[in-house]
């Protein structure tokens, strides 16, 4: 078990942050994902033992939230989100100071800080001020400091916020190496539904301190009853205007189509259709929900339940 919370509510003021949440996650790449507001950040901060819950308890890698916070961060590793940086201290210093916070002597962060950014890329520019990296090198700087101590537990805020696609591609290839070949759990806090797609395996939704839904990204993305991807050979805007004339609820999407079938018929209409016109089906699956479709339908479902 990676981490787990029982009846957990945390409270700033009169707004409830987390409303008595209990979740359980394997280890493993969990991505989390909310609105803004749905308590992703209070949830991080229990994690990390950095804020005291009004109620309920927890673990973290088999560490009680409440008694071994000190453990638990020298056990964790974290990219928060926002600047962290010290202006006028070279990356490698910055790597091997975050490596002796987690207990490790001078002499081991410093050989260890060498390792992680050659691992992120930044060996060349291990020596120069941080405040002279791009918001790329950046995010890898920080990723590189939290994975210094050899975390079994990875948690990264974010981690590809107002990053250009290159920067982006490295920051997700690095969370899914260290994911899937390194074997070190993640938990992945973002807002881009693709990145976490690309990098997770699991997911958490949030939304109003409550847990929405939780699961296999695999099995989360459930096929459409009646509805099929297909793509043609020649020419889909025909071949969906005969679809139509057959009762098929027809939408064009780049080079395929997203072909609903009328109750009753199976997937025999479609090859029949393309016989019939002269057309090669090409490819032909059943429809799956996409991320955002189960993120959407979780949020729908909760909201419903709140006002309730």
């Amino acid at each position: 078990m990676l981490f787990s919370l029982n009846n957990v509510t945390k409270t700033y003021g009169k707004i409830t942050a987390l409303r008595q949440l209990t979740v359980k996650t394997p280890a493993g790449a969990v991505g989390l994902l909310g609105p803004n507001g749905a308590g992703k950040t209070t949830l991080i901060r229990t994690l990390l033992g950095l804020i005291t819950i009004d109620a309920g308890g927890g673990e973290v890698l088999g560490l009680d939230v409440h008694k071994q916070r000190m453990l638990i961060r020298q056990s964790v590793g974290f990219a928060p989100e926002d600047e962290c940086l010290f202006p006028g201290l070279a990356g490698i210093d910055f790597v091997a100071y975050a490596g002796e916070l987690c207990g490790m002597s001078r002499g081991d962060g410093m050989q260890r800080a060498h390792e992680v950014l050659n691992y992120v890329g930044l060996g060349e520019a291990r020596y120069r001020p941080v405040e002279s990296y791009s918001t790329g090198m950046k995010q890898r700087l920080k990723l590189a400091s939290a994975i210094v101590h050899d975390p079994k537990l990875l948690i990264l805020d974010e981690p590809t916020n107002g990053m250009d696609p290159g920067g982006r591609q490295e920051i997700l290839d690095l969370a899914s190496d260290l994911a899937h070949n390194k074997g070190m759990s993640l938990l992945f806090s973002s807002h881009l539904l693709p990145d976490v797609e690309a990098v997770c395996d699991h997911i958490l939704v949030l939304a109003r301190g409550r847990l929405l839904a939780q699961g296999k990204i695999s099995e989360l993305k459930l096929s459409h009853e009646q509805s099929f991807e297909v793509r043609v050979k020649t020419d889909a805007a025909r071949f969906a205007g005969l679809l139509a004339e057959k009762g098929c609820r027809v939408e064009p999407r780049e080079e395929r189509l997203i072909v609903r079938l009328p109750s009753g018929t199976s997937t025999d209409l479609l090859w029949e259709m393309a016989v019939s016109a002269g057309e090669q089906i090409r490819f032909l699956r059943p429809q799956q929900s996409t991320l955002e479709e189960v993120f959407l339908k979780a949020v729908e479902a909760g909201d419903e339940a709140f006002r309730a």
